[in-house]
C-alpha cells in the first residue's frame, strides 16, 4: 500500500473494523433468536398443512385462540393427555395440558431484533462518518479510491438496514 498514507489506513482499518462489530451483533442477533425459539419448541414439530404441533409423545396441541393485533396463535394439548403422560414433568406443570405460542416474533424479540438493528446501524453511520472526515482530509488518489470504495459500500449496507428497521418499525405500529 504504497500510495496510501498511514492516517488514511488506520481510518480505513478503524472504519472496517466498527463494520465488522456491526455484522458480528446481527449474526448474534440472529443466532440468539433462532435458539430461542428452537429451545421453546423443543421436540414438538409443526404441521402446517393441518396447522398443529405434535409433541413427542404423539399427542397434537390445535389452535385454542389467536390474537390478530399480535399476530400469535396459542395451541393447546388435550388436558387429559397430557397429566396422563409419563413425559409431563418434563414437559409443562400446567394441569390443563402443554401450550405453545406461535408468532413471527413475540414482541421482546422483535424490540431486540429492532434494537440490535439500530445499534449496527449507528455503527456503520459512525464508520461511514470517520470515512467521510478522512476523504475530505486526504490528497492523495488512492486513498480516495479507497476511502470512496468503502464509502459506498457503507452506504448501501446502510440503505439496507435502513429499509429493514423502517419495515419493522412499520410491521409494529400497523394494526
Amino acid at each position: 500500500m504504497a500510495g496510501l498514507p498511514l492516517e488514511s489506513i488506520l481510518m480505513l482499518g478503524y472504519a472496517v473494523s466498527l463494520a465488522l462489530i456491526a455484522l458480528l451483533l446481527e449474526l448474534i442477533a440472529r443466532h440468539v433468536y433462532r435458539r430461542s425459539l428452537a429451545l421453546s419448541t423443543a421436540g414438538f414439530t409443526y404441521h402446517p398443512d393441518r396447522d398443529i404441533w405434535r409433541c413427542p409423545e404423539d399427542q397434537h396441541l390445535v389452535p385454542i385462540s389467536s390474537d390478530p393485533v399480535r399476530r400469535t396463535v396459542l395451541y393447546r394439548a388435550p388436558a387429559a393427555a397430557c397429566n396422563a403422560c409419563p413425559s409431563k414433568s418434563a414437559c409443562t406443570d400446567s394441569s390443563q395440558g402443554r401450550e405453545i405460542e406461535r408468532s413471527s416474533l413475540s414482541e421482546l424479540e422483535h424490540g431486540m431484533a429492532r434494537f440490535h438493528r439500530a445499534v449496527s446501524l449507528t455503527l456503520l453511520v459512525l464508520a461511514s462518518v470517520i470515512l467521510v472526515v478522512e476523504l475530505v482530509r486526504t490528497g492523495g488518489l488512492y486513498a480516495r479510491i479507497a476511502l470512496g470504495a468503502t464509502l459506498s459500500l457503507f452506504c448501501t449496507l446502510i440503505q439496507h438496514l435502513s429499509a429493514k428497521l423502517s419495515g419493522s418499525v412499520q410491521r409494529t405500529q400497523s394494526p
